[in-house]
């Protein structure tokens, strides 16, 4: 299971933290993405990192500003987001996949987080 958190409500420029908390099962043996699903349109990737933590990736909107990273003692992945837009809302869902192939496509994924609203408005 895994519980995402962190969201909130911020003006244009903020930033917020999201963590992904993984139970049941330990991160160290997962790959991490996390999507992002706007009112009206469809979930896409936003970010991803795999088992070592050495490598991430991220779409081209964020880069710069998005940092995914992970903690497996704490069994967490995190996704720090820096001069967030408003383009940047909606519900930010963090998800877990064993093989790390593919991993901008939802269905690389195996365990999917329950999703945490991000608000980003003046």
């Amino acid at each position: 299971q895994l519980q995402a958190s962190g969201g909130g409500s911020v003006q244009p420029g903020g930033s917020l933290t999201l963590s992904c908390k993984a139970s049941g099962f330990t991160l160290e043996n997962v790959a991490i993405g996390w999507f992002r699903q706007a009112s009206g349109k469809e979930r896409e990737w936003v970010s991803f990192i795999e088992r070592s933590g050495r490598s991430t990736s991220y779409r081209d909107s964020v880069k710069g500003r998005f940092t995914a990273r992970r903690d497996d003692k704490e069994n967490t992945a995190y996704l720090q987001m820096n001069t967030l837009k408003v383009e940047d809302t909606g519900v930010y869902y963090c998800a877990a996949s064993k093989s790390g192939y593919l991993y901008s496509l939802r269905a690389t994924y195996d365990y999917w987080g329950q999703g945490t609203l991000v608000t980003v408005s003046s």
